[in-house]
């Protein structure tokens, strides 16, 4: 009887034991919601409408958060530097449960760099919802994403956002909407879409445009959502195909996998095949899963068509590769990847400076930063140009710039050199990237904004006034946009608002474009600028350093007036002498330094000049850092 007593008491450890020492997962009541009813929709938006803030009242509101739980601005946005800037960098899933429905959130990149991933998220969702700001209206990247949904079929819903503020123009901006639908060709069942009125910011919604009918509730879009979005349109009967669409990394674990479940039932611990992208296909035992639910990425133990998760467990799993059932091997159409459209390179930093300031010197480390880089951003690409330096490749100046910034918070040094295009051979003819840009400035900037886009190759296309504001829409080369943006907001005062998109390949444009018109002041000297010396040279240009700067030969401390380079010592000192003067001495007064942040420094560079990237300062200096060296470079150039 004892023993029968000791059985049943100990059955249950045991039996939980035996489960852990074997990667059982017992499904726990949330895990079983992974068997919900379900709907898949993807956040779309131009960069700034409100896309992030939105998701993060969806979840409050949903209940994701305890009452008494403190919850940052933009939850989503993790990373330091999207917190900062006030941007997404990479899009981010989510879930939540409302009304016995999962709907799963898919939370996308609104800048013009990062649209690729958009366009694959698109593979995993039925449905979009479009924010758009009540008073800016379309805007050049709403107009990509809008297009991209459409292509692939899937169901929008219309967010009209921000409905608060005193500028907002809701009802004509719902109309911007609908003629953007009808020029990019919507089917007659996405231009009948259902628009919500809402205030992200707020957390309020409504039906109606009047904005003393806003509630302070987010219902109306989750049941718009609920009742428009279809189903995700799979088998669960069949065997199993799993795509990923987006990829994680993990330092024990590897590459992550994140896409949807087109058939069948994925099961932990079990072996799978995965058709690589060249047709052929590797085996793998499925080591994690992964389903989300607010802000918690939950360790489940199987999941189902339509559920949108992770897995790990092959290292190098890539995007558009197809997961199935060993032995019932059947590849899903592969999924287009976004060529990169600009690059530059990389190199181990060769100043007199390197060392002082980074952990990370070596060409070595370098590299493995690089490649571990690619392993999560499919957008990315690298390859060596000689020992110490490597041609980078990316979607954009601000997808390169959040790389190098990155690298540089994590302690490493390198140099970097100014921002190229790629071209490509289309029909025998050579061709450069262009972009949509869309400029807003006050009326009277207007003559020199179009002055300036002028020289650098635009071609306007339309222009529209607003109230006092005039909308310029322009085509021009990318390569005209490498440094535009710092002309551009001292041109404006800092009161122009620009934005660029992607928009195709054209033929080369035969004239030189977005030349830098000023040279540099180069300092001949190593130490440190004293005031004395910076004081002089201010009638020559615009000072980049203050005194006490420690500087080296060849390092750029300022803008000359004139077209040329010029030379200049920055460390001389005052001579000292026993002698009183008649007068007393004059205190230096100097002019505050321009300041240099490293999307600046990138735009400001020309081909000779590199900008040396340390976790604690930019600084801008020539290739050939010794004078005569330059000139003996620049005659055999000539």
């Amino acid at each position: 009887m004892m023993i029968f007593i000791m059985l049943f008491w100990c059955y249950p450890l045991l039996l939980f034991t035996i489960c852990l020492g074997s990667d059982i997962i017992i499904p726990s009541a949330r895990e079983r919601g992974f068997f919900m009813n379900k709907r898949n929709i993807a956040i779309i938006a131009h960069v700034d409408h409100g896309k992030t803030t939105l998701v993060d009242k969806l979840l409050q509101m949903s209940g994701t958060f305890r009452e008494n739980e403190e919850v940052v601005n933009c939850v989503m946005d993790s990373n330091a530097i999207e917190r900062e800037r006030g941007i997404t960098i990479l899009a981010k899933t989510t879930a939540i449960d409302y009304k016995g429905y999962r709907i799963n959130i898919l939370d996308t990149p609104g800048h013009a760099d990062f649209g690729g991933e958009v366009e694959r998220i698109m593979n995993m969702v039925d449905g979009v919802l479009l924010v758009v700001d009540s008073y800016e209206g379309t805007m050049p990247q709403t107009r990509f994403v809008l297009k991209k949904a459409l292509e692939a079929g899937v169901t929008p819903i219309v967010v009209v956002n921000k409905v608060d503020k005193d500028s907002a123009r809701p009802k004509e901006v719902v109309d911007e909407v609908l003629d953007l639908f009808i020029e990019l060709g919507a089917s007659i069942e996405q231009l009948d879409f259902p628009v919500i009125y809402a205030s992200g910011l707020s957390g309020t919604s409504s039906l109606d445009p009047d904005v003393s009918t806003q509630k302070p509730t987010m219902d109306p879009i989750l049941d718009a959502v609920i009742e428009h979005i279809p189903e995700p349109d799979v088998d669960p009967e069949g065997s199993l195909q799993f795509q990923p669409a987006l990829l994680d990394y993990n330092d024990f674990v590897g590459r992550i996998g994140v896409g949807l479940i087109k058939r069948g039932t994925l099961k932990l611990n079990s072996m799978a095949s995965c058709v690589r992208l060249d047709g052929s296909i590797k085996q793998f035992r499925v080591q994690k899963i992964f389903g989300y639910l607010g802000l918690q990425k939950l360790e489940i133990s199987e999941a189902h068509a339509g559920d949108i998760v992770a897995i790990a467990g092959l290292p190098d799993i890539s995007v558009g590769e197809t997961v199935c059932e060993v032995g019932k091997e059947e590849a899903l159409p592969h999924l287009r990847i976004d060529e990169p459209t600009l690059q530059m390179t990389f190199g181990v930093n060769t100043s007199p400076f390197n060392g002082r300031e980074g952990k990370f010197l070596t060409a070595r480390k370098i590299e493995e930063r690089l490649m571990k880089e690619t392993e999560k951003d499919v957008s990315l690409k690298f390859e060596q140009v000689d020992s110490e330096s490597w041609m980078v490749s990316g979607r954009g100046e601000l997808h390169l710039s959040i790389l190098i910034e990155n690298m540089r918070r994590e302690g490493y040094e390198l140099q970097v050199s100014k921002p190229q295009i790629i071209t490509k051979e289309i029909d025998g003819k050579l061709c450069e990237p262009f972009e949509d840009v869309q400029i807003d400035v006050p009326e009277e900037y207007v003559g020199n904004v179009i002055e300036l886009l002028g020289a650098r190759g635009g071609t306007m296309e339309n222009m529209e006034n607003r109230e006092r504001q005039v909308r310029l829409n322009y085509t021009i080369p990318s390569r005209g946009l490498i440094g535009f943006m710092t002309e551009f907001m001292t041109l404006t005062k800092g009161y122009g608002m620009i934005n660029h998109t992607f928009k195709e390949y054209l033929p080369m444009v035969s004239t030189a474009v977005g030349q830098r018109k000023n040279g540099v002041l180069v300092s001949m000297e190593n130490g440190k600028a004293t005031a004395y010396s910076l004081g002089a040279l201010e009638d020559r240009g615009i000072m980049f350093i203050g005194p006490g700067t420690e500087v080296y030969e060849g390092m750029i401390v300022g803008e000359n007036n004139h077209d040329n380079d010029l030379a200049v010592n920055v460390v001389k000192g005052k001579n000292l002498t026993n002698t009183r003067s008649a007068g007393k001495d004059n205190t230096v007064v100097l002019k505050r330094p321009r300041e240099m942040s490293l999307e600046v420094c990138l735009d400001y560079i020309n081909e000779d000049e590199l900008v040396e990237v340390t976790p604690f300062n930019y600084r801008l200096r020539k290739k050939i850092l010794n004078a005569n060296d330059r000139k003996k470079y620049d005659n055999k150039k000539n």
